[in-house]
């Protein structure tokens, strides 16, 4: 019961800092310091993965009328008039595409250097070294952008261009955890122009091939040998991460209409700040 009950913790931290742009894997690694799940190291490595299906599965089905491939009923522009591209949706098509380019960079370095990146960096300190420098970038960019007109206001507007130069700030958060993948990624469409809700819609779409392939990377590495104990723990994870996400990505999606995101980045550098002391007198680490 005990287990159970951390695992519950873990999918409420998963749920709400997946999506918010405070790194869900900084603050895993955190929690890991102070709440110690009695699983193995594999088990655990594999965990903090693939509790984020539950958060992702959020992201489906609150966005499922925008990302969802297929249907001729309501469909203003099919990819053909005749035959099975009558059935799809061209802009979700073109759309899929582009979050697939985004994908690229990061999925070549993950299968190549994954277990290498975790090993050196998935550590209190350099998870307190990311949450400050992105922290003090979101300050940075958005005094910058204060007042100024984005250049890309829909996500129809992205190109590929555009979809390959945020893949390439992701790419940061797959190699240093506490940047934040959703982070990187909207700092890095500000950076070229992409307006606030459109960089965190798309970040919202992005997450879901990168943790999918993610998590599927991980189970594959893990196999599917589970005992009670791990698969009860997982489960609940997943469940109380999916609960969770759908109460934070609403409530995000409606706070950034009114703010920005210089908020979560003093929440950054504050927090970054805490690890390191912490770290420092020894409570952690």
């Amino acid at each position: 019961m005990l287990e159970i009950i951390k695992a519950v913790l873990f999918g409420i931290v998963e749920g709400i800092t997946e999506w918010l742009p405070i790194s869900s894997t900084g603050h895993m690694i955190l929690l890991d310091q102070f709440v110690k799940l009695d699983v193995s190291e594999e088990f655990y490595s594999m965990f903090q993965v693939v509790i984020q299906l539950g958060a992702i599965l959020a992201v489906v089905i609150i966005f499922w009328n925008k990302i969802w491939l297929f249907g001729k009923k309501d469909n203003a522009a099919p990819l053909s008039n005749k035959g099975i591209g009558a059935w799809i949706k061209k802009d979700i098509f073109v759309l899929w595409f582009h979050i697939l380019v985004s994908c690229v960079p990061a999925a070549i370095v993950g299968l190549l250097w994954d277990d290498l990146f975790e090993a050196l960096f998935y550590n209190p300190t350099c998870v307190a070294i990311a949450l400050i420098v992105f922290g003090i970038a979101f300050i940075v960019v958005e005094t910058k952008h204060s007042g100024k007109n984005s250049k890309i206001n829909t996500v129809a507007d992205i190109s590929y261009m555009t979809a390959f130069l945020i893949g390439m700030f992701q790419l940061i958060a797959a190699i240093f955890p506490g940047t934040s993948r959703s982070g990187a990624t909207i700092v890095g469409a500000l950076i070229i122009g992409v307006a606030r809700t459109v960089a965190a819609e798309y970040t919202f779409y992005l997450a879901i091939p990168v943790m999918l392939g993610a998590s599927l990377l991980k189970i594959l590495k893990f196999g599917f040998s589970f005992t009670a104990m791990e698969a009860a723990i997982l489960i609940v994870g997943m469940v109380v991460a999916f609960a969770v996400s759908m109460f934070v990505i609403k409530f995000l999606m409606d706070y950034i209409r009114k703010h920005d995101f210089k908020v979560f980045g003093w929440y950054r550098i504050v927090l970054g700040i805490i690890v390191l002391v912490c770290g420092f007198v020894g409570i952690i680490g």
